[in-house]
């Protein structure tokens, strides 16, 4: 269902001249740029995006308006919610052209003069005087050919010359992009280019993809060779990679305390830091702190990001974890504000979510083809069990999420009171063996020899298993930074 034109009429009255104007910039990869040209408002802008089916949901025009900073008018899209119908169909915007914002954003009007003197020779006098901000300078060099996603050569020279940390911006995302896989050869002749400052972008990165593009009946061969397609993998070129949010739930009003538990936390956060995300910690939020801490997480802006982790330490019951106040959370209020329409620069992108915690009250025996060794059955002495006393709600699936869960439903899971728990110790290890070897596993392989380990152990006489859910539409590879 197509958006609200009340909602509109709102966003285009708080939009000034030059937000407009920005947000057409932003638009050049996915409208006809004849089409821009007499744009002069937000609602020209939107009967642009309307033609080219961009505004079916909100997805997209929140995403445009998140990149110029206007949160306040996200929300104001947020509180239609009636009219979003959830889909990664939608196109991105590509880190070029949000890199070139970036930049725009940054350059004083000094070094707006600077730079338009600089082009006057290759633009005309007449075109750079037209150039009222640097993102028309922009757009005038990619007109004359001089600026594209393929090509940043131009631009990195001209900032070398009065701001050399604009032109490390440019020159970063040049060289994280050489950290793709490699484009199909092409019989274009480079002979005048500087290889290095010469970024490769794949499809999905560098303009938007829309239904039809790749495929194909079955009534006829594809023309395209069969190969590793690198949209097999998520694209992990930021550094950072993203954010990992560690929640240790220790003490408890009511329950237990977690002993143990700062041990999963240090092995996370040596892990995740080693695996390049910047890793943030909280211990002990109550159920309303928790929730809170991730809606404001979710309100951020990932343009600049690949990933997001969150882990969740706690008792819990089935699809739900405890705070400190012994008030469920349940999955779905986790992973809620992470999901397209909450965070539109997380769309396309994967979200990670590691729960330790008990799924029910239940304990698993062992009936698998698997004769445990004598020290195997051994009783370890500082088990606990994560359980708690409230059932919670199931988990909504969008696409790009991992839930890891340290053990099915109705089922215990344990920790060892001195070194942390199995689920999340197991979890660590193979993640740090598997980002030092060659193989590059994904991550589901990961989680699966983490299941192999963890089921292979007696706990308080108990089996545990793990279980992973997922909707990822990618493989996930992590590696050491």
């Amino acid at each position: 269902m197509p958006m609200d034109r009340l909602i509109l009429s709102k966003v285009d009255e708080e939009l000034e001249t030059s937000e407009v104007n920005a947000l057409c910039f932003l638009c050049r990869d996915v409208v006809n740029r004849k089409r821009l040209e007499n744009v002069v408002d937000g609602k020209g802008l939107f009967v642009r995006l309307e033609e080219r089916g961009l505004l079916d949901n909100a997805a997209f025009l929140s995403q445009l308006l998140q990149t110029i900073g206007r949160n306040d008018l996200v929300n104001l899209l947020r509180t239609d919610r009636c009219q979003y119908t959830e889909t990664d169909a939608n196109p991105l915007l590509s880190d070029y052209r949000v890199m070139l914002y970036e930049l725009h954003d940054d350059i004083t009007q000094e070094n707006l003069e600077k730079m338009k003197f600089l082009l006057e020779n290759k633009l005309g006098r007449a075109q750079t005087e037209k150039c009222g901000t640097s993102l028309d300078v922009f757009a005038a060099m990619e007109k004359k050919g001089l600026l594209s996603n393929a090509n940043l050569n131009e631009l990195y020279g001209i900032l070398r010359e009065f701001d050399l940390q604009l032109a490390e911006t440019v020159h970063t995302f040049i060289e994280r992009l050489q950290f793709r896989p490699p484009c199909p050869k092409s019989n274009i002749n480079e002979q005048n280019t500087n290889p290095r400052l010469q970024p490769c972008l794949s499809v999905t990165e560098s303009q938007p993809s829309y239904p039809g593009d790749n495929v194909f009946s079955d009534s006829e061969p594809s023309a395209k060779p069969s190969s590793v397609d690198e949209t097999d993998f998520y694209s992990f070129t930021h550094k950072p990679h993203g954010l990992c949010v560690v929640i240790n739930i220790e003490d408890f009003k009511q329950s237990r305390r977690r002993n143990g538990s700062h041990e999963d936390e240090r092995a996370l956060r040596e892990t995740f830091t080693s695996l390049g995300f910047t890793v943030e910690m909280h211990k002990n939020l109550e159920s309303a702190e928790m929730k809170r801490l991730l809606v404001e997480k979710g309100r951020r802006n990932f343009n600049n990001e690949d990933a997001l982790v969150v882990c969740v330490l706690s008792h819990g019951l089935k699809d739900c974890v405890y705070g400190s106040d012994d008030v469920q959370v349940s999955l779905r209020d986790l992973t809620q504000p992470f999901t397209s329409l909450n965070a539109p620069s997380l769309a396309g992108k994967p979200k990670l979510f590691f729960i330790q915690a008990c799924q029910g009250s239940g304990c698993q025996g062992g009936s698998l083809p698997y004769i445990p060794k004598p020290e195997e059955v051994k009783e370890p002495q500082h088990l606990e069990e994560d359980a708690g006393a409230v059932q919670g709600e199931t988990v909504p699936w969008d696409a790009d999420f991992l839930l890891g869960m340290a053990t099915v439903p109705e089922y215990k899971s344990f920790r060892d009171t001195k070194r942390g728990s199995i689920y999340i110790q197991e979890l660590c290890k193979q993640l740090n063996e598997s980002a030092q070897s060659n193989k590059m596993d994904d991550l589901l392989t990961v989680l699966t020899r983490v299941n192999r380990n963890v089921s292979k152990g007696v706990y308080l006489k108990y089996k545990q298993i793990p279980e992973p859910k997922y909707t990822l539409t990618k493989k996930v590879v992590l590696r050491y930074e």
